[in-house]
């Protein structure tokens, strides 16, 4: 008959095994994370760009409607 010592043992090592593996799956997940956030200004717009970019666009925009108008009017 096993002794209750050596239950407990197993018991402790496979709980051990458990909890060292979930908090390397949480590691893992986190630095997946941070590397996402870190190359994010690589995938997107920054907001200064973004705008300049929508001031040129409106400047664009106001030329021509500007000679539409002048062009109507003729």
């Amino acid at each position: 008959m096993m002794d209750y010592q050596i239950l407990f043992n197993i018991a402790v090592a496979i709980a051990g095994f458990f909890g060292g593996w979930t908090l390397n799956r949480i590691y893992i997940a986190i630095d997946r994370l941070d590397n996402d956030v870190r190359s994010m200004p690589h995938d997107y717009v920054s907001r200064d760009d973004y705008k300049a970019d929508i001031r040129e666009m409106r400047d664009l925009l106001g030329k021509i409607f500007d000679k539409l108008d002048n062009k109507a009017d003729k």
